[in-house]
């Protein structure tokens, strides 16, 4: 498990991305908290400064969208998803537990 941060430093449509390899975007949407892997499948940017709706987030660059929790393409140009992670939250501290190298998004 990677600790992330603390609960209140991640408000509610924020994200933070981790320093991880590959790094991972864990965000607070909707009253829930999710993590994807952190570059856009379709080209290299990062998700954790794209724009957050819902359980969306769309890339900075190309305007691709993923849900948030399946790491699921929802429109063009992103064809591939992107992995999705386990977020745990323990006394307080955002932690990941990172998808196996080989796992990728249902």
């Amino acid at each position: 498990m990677i600790p992330v941060c603390r609960l209140e430093d991640l408000p509610e449509g924020e994200s933070v991305r981790v320093g991880t390899t590959p790094p991972i975007a864990v965000f607070h949407a909707g009253g829930e908290l999710y993590a994807i892997d952190d570059t856009c499948s379709h080209q290299d940017a990062s998700l954790s400064e794209g724009w957050v709706e819902d359980c969306l987030v769309e890339c900075p660059l190309h305007g691709a969208s993923f849900d948030l929790r399946t790491g699921q393409p929802t429109c063009l140009p992103a064809r591939r998803p992107v992995r999705t992670h386990q977020v745990v939250v323990t006394d307080g501290v955002i932690h990941v537990r990172p998808a196996a190298h080989e796992d990728t998004a249902a």
